[in-house]
């Protein structure tokens, strides 16, 4: 049974082909879109992302925008949250649920090497979570990791609340 969650995930300028392989793995088995705004630091049709996405990646539901206007330009704002170091807001003070269930929640996760924007960071600053680290010499965790994080607390929290 094929379950569709109103959750999507978009990774903003993806940079390395094993998280976005592995990511895409995860929104297959989880019955979620998986966004990929551009640029990004591969190809599509790399050895690296088929490896890491094995064969689950024909089956993912990806939609790819040509910008972040593109993508941002029929979202309800209320939809979009933003995960990064940055954030000042722990992702568990979150609430995740779309204001309507025709509109899909919108994870947004920046490049593993810059994360979003400066603009990005400034327009939607009330839109931005953290994951919160712990350990002593912690910069960031890895991207595939935090979507997976991220991704179970938002199901969890639409579909089993």
């Amino acid at each position: 049974m094929q379950i569709k969650h109103n959750i999507e995930v978009t990774l903003f300028n993806p940079q390395i082909p094993q998280n976005t392989g592995n990511i895409g793995r995860l929104c297959v088995n989880t019955g979620i879109r998986l966004n990929l705004i551009l640029p990004i630091g591969f190809s599509l049709e790399e050895k690296y992302i088929r490896r890491s996405g094995l064969d689950y990646w024909k089956f993912l539901d990806l939609t790819v925008y040509e910008n972040w206007g593109q993508f941002v330009k029929d979202k309800n704002r209320n939809t979009l949250f933003f995960l990064s170091t940055k954030g000042k807001i722990n992702f568990w003070e979150c609430n995740f649920a779309a204001p309507n269930n025709s509109t899909p929640t919108q994870l947004i996760f920046g490049s593993e090497t810059f994360g979003l924007t400066t603009e990005i960071y400034s327009d939607f600053s009330d839109r931005l979570f953290t994951i919160p680290m712990f350990g002593e010499h912690s910069r960031s965790y890895n991207l595939a990791n935090s979507v997976s994080i991220v991704l179970f607390e938002a199901i969890r929290q639409i579909i089993y609340n």
